[in-house]
């Protein structure tokens, strides 16, 4: 992870799928995120990024929601 929060994965760039909402796009991002809790220490999270193939605002996702289109 870069101090950015931003992580390196093997799909960014790549045709992904949310199987959550369907969008398809181009994975543009991974991010860790740590969020705030009502009780206890902050809870962290990994949202992955993804740019519509038809343009538009990007799409945030849980990381485990993507899936690679095409061939790998």
């Amino acid at each position: 992870m870069k101090g950015d929060g931003h992580e390196d994965h093997p799909l960014l760039g790549r045709l992904v799928r949310d199987i959550a909402s369907g969008t398809e796009g181009n994975l543009s991002a991974v991010v860790c995120e740590k969020l705030p809790t009502y009780t206890g220490p902050p809870r962290t999270t990994r949202l992955a990024y993804i740019r519509p193939k038809g343009g538009g605002p990007e799409l945030s996702t849980a990381l485990g929601n993507i899936e690679p289109i095409g061939a790998t």
